[in-house]
């Protein structure tokens, strides 16, 4: 079981279709036993990390994605629910996130005014970026280097090991837009937003998960 986690935030429908078009049978669930016994997990977020931290706690799935995870399940975090999977945010003051992965959420630095051409970098990064793979994984199966996906933040992670990193994006400076390890892997863009190639990126979750 495929199970995406309804916590009341992010895309959830979305990505059901997208999932569902590349052949996958998503499920959606708030229940904390789905939870433990899916085979894959996706968990979605757009906002504010904080509020996202929040939703998860108050439904009761904080301890269950974090068990879950520990346990083994293999999990895709995307966008805020990538960056969930790190110790800390500093989003509107300092917030606790699953503590999956070692690292902080940080703001760009120097994105703003930073030139691109004529044109000022401004925040939040939105639109179709680039994403060049750090070493070879079964997630990139099928894509191109240097992809496009489409990018809607203001944030970012900042791993403590560069061994998590397995994608980067430019944007005023060079920042993860794919982590994993082990189980546990994240892509700080909208793959059900970005036409082929996160059909390709989620068809690859779903078929293999993320090692």
């Amino acid at each position: 079981m495929l199970l995406v986690i309804d916590y009341g935030i992010g895309n959830i429908r979305s990505l059901e279709k997208a999932f569902q078009a590349v052949g996958a049978e998503p499920v959606r669930s708030s229940d904390p036993a789905d939870i433990a016994r899916a085979e894959k997990l996706v968990l979605p977020g757009v906002g504010a990390f904080g509020a996202c931290a929040d939703e998860l706690r108050q439904r009761g799935l904080w301890e269950p994605v974090r068990a879950a995870a520990e346990a083994g399940t293999p999990l895709l975090g995307v966008c805020v629910g990538m960056q969930l999977l790190f110790e800390v945010s500093e989003e509107m003051g300092e917030h606790e996130g699953l503590g999956l992965l070692p690292g902080r959420v940080v703001r760009f630095d120097g994105a703003v005014g930073a030139p691109v051409g004529d044109r000022p970098l401004k925040v939040p990064h939105m639109g179709w970026n680039t994403v060049h793979a750090t070493r070879p994984h079964p997630l990139f199966d099928g894509l191109a280097d240097g992809a496009h996906f489409y990018f809607v933040h203001s944030y970012h992670a900042a791993p403590v090991r560069e061994s998590d990193v397995l994608g980067v994006t430019e944007y005023g400076e060079r920042f993860p837009a794919v982590v994993q390890r082990g189980n546990v892997a994240g892509v700080q863009f909208h793959p059900e937003k970005s036409q082929d190639a996160g059909l390709r990126l989620l068809r690859n979750f779903a078929d293999r998960g993320t090692e």
